[in-house]
């Protein structure tokens, strides 16, 4: 049974600020691929000033805390542990949202979602350019230091962060919003908040640099014969398309044949890969024709003697962008699914792969790899799929075994990361017990004792 609700909390958050109800409470206990926890209370504060008194509250108190964007977290970061003990604290109604046009920035509460923010920068030409196939919080997005598809053009959140309102474990609050792209007045205060899970303090609001709604955007489906071949392409996209380029994706032929079953194939037959060009810039097609720009690059990749081209489609992005994104969602109906978000150098990304795969043929035949992935950026989602049938005995006893020997490989055999893009929670805690130096665990430690000395926020054990 879960401890009792501290008193005066609804006075404090105010109306609909306090679930209590189990039920109610379900989907902030339960995340969005991994974690499964139970909850003391979920607080769903509409202020800044009010996430300061909840928190001194509980500081107060010894209720540990656990903030929470819109759960769409991969690693099991965003919701309380089993023990009943942990609060949520929901950023959901931190809906604070402020566009300068002139300025191209948007202060946004951290409860504003990445879908109402680029609906609210649209009508001025603009939109925030991390984009993702989840809908996640602002606030969620600062602490997770979010990727996605298209950061080889724009980057990350850490790179379009201005400011940060914060409020640390003690309730104060610390109103860092500046919207300056030029500010080298010593330590850069927003950056301790950004890809650390929430740990150092909770995310109120930000002050986000936006870019310019593409006028533009084209995109080819390039069939490959291997990851070499791909790599070949990105090379030549680049050289050809300069700072048009805006997303580089690499989809396996196990990856892809499942979608394929739903969605209509454009080639001839299911390729090695087929790798997603897009590119995309706020040009006006009278000064610049980005269609034909991307065609002339590809026709000259072929002419160059580009290797390992089979075959290329060009048309709407959108279409080419649905068989990207129905992958996970097709990997699903055929079996179980064990997820990887990795990274290694891009040049590193054809021999990784292939490792990868001898090693899994021959220590787990069971398992299928489907991987597929953000080539442009080194990025590789190395999803594992199989039926339970075919595996021997419970998962529970191999897959820590599986997970340590690619994490292994993707780390110390190829110089990458075991956490691309998804952040660090208890899905791969060991992981980052393993891998992470025992110099920036020091030095974590220390800030953590700074911020929060008493231990109250989150749930992932970094520092």
């Amino acid at each position: 049974m879960s401890a009792p609700v501290p008193s005066g909390l609804e006075a404090l958050l105010g109306p609909g600020g306090l679930i209590t109800d189990p039920q109610e409470m379900a989907p902030y206990v339960t995340g969005w691929r991994y974690g499964q926890g139970r909850a003391r209370f979920v607080a769903r504060p509409a202020t800044t000033e009010a996430v300061a008194a909840l928190l001194a509250r509980c500081r107060a108190e010894g209720v540990r805390v656990v903030p929470q964007g819109a759960n769409t977290g991969l690693v099991g970061a965003s919701v309380p542990d089993m023990g009943g003990e942990m609060a949520v604290l929901s950023l959901e109604r931190l809906d604070r949202l402020e566009v300068d046009p002139a300025d191209r920035t948007a202060l946004a509460g951290g409860g504003v979602r990445l879908s109402a923010l680029n609906a609210a920068l649209a009508p001025h030409g603009l939109f925030f350019p991390v984009d993702l196939g989840a809908d996640p919080c602002v606030g969620g997005m600062v602490a997770t230091n979010t990727g996605g598809t298209r950061l080889l053009r724009y980057g990350d959140v850490r790179r379009n962060l201005l400011g940060v309102e914060v409020v640390l474990a003690d309730g104060t609050v610390v109103d860092a919003l500046s919207p300056l792209r030029k500010n080298n007045a010593g330590l850069d205060w927003k950056q301790l908040f950004t890809g650390t899970s929430g740990l150092f303090g909770v995310v109120t609001a930000a002050s986000l640099q936006t870019a310019p709604l593409p006028r533009q955007v084209s995109a080819a489906l390039v069939a490959v014969e291997d990851g070499a071949a791909a790599l070949a392409l990105l090379l030549a996209a680049e050289a050809g398309l300069g700072e048009t380029l805006s997303a580089f994706e690499a989809m396996s032929a196990e990856a892809l044949a499942p979608v394929f079953r739903h969605l209509p194939n454009p080639f001839d037959l299911v390729p090695p890969y087929a790798v997603l060009v897009e590119a995309s810039t706020a040009l006006p097609a009278t000064a610049f024709d980005l269609e034909a720009a991307l065609q002339g690059v590809l026709e000259a990749h072929l002419e160059a003697g580009g290797p390992g081209i089979l075959d290329a489609r060009f048309g709407r992005a959108e279409a080419f962008w649905a068989l990207r994104h129905r992958i996970s969602e097709s990997l699903r109906e055929e079996g179980r699914v064990l997820a990887f978000d990795l990274s290694v150098p891009r040049s590193s990304l054809p021999a990784f792969t292939a490792e990868a795969r001898a090693r899994v043929a021959a220590a787990w035949p069971w398992l299928r790899v489907c991987d597929f992935g953000h080539w442009g950026d080194g990025g590789t989602h190395l999803n594992l799929v199989w039926r339970e049938e075919a595996a021997p005995g419970d998962p529970a006893g191999w897959i820590p075994e599986v997970q340590a020997g690619l994490y292994a490989l993707a780390v110390e055999g190829f110089r990458g990361s075991y956490s691309a893009e998804h952040g660090v929670g208890p899905h791969n805690q060991r992981s980052f017990d393993r891998f992470t130096p025992a110099p920036v665990k020091a030095a974590g430690a220390a800030l953590r004792a700074h911020f929060d000395p008493a231990g109250i926020l989150g749930t992932a054990r970094l520092w």
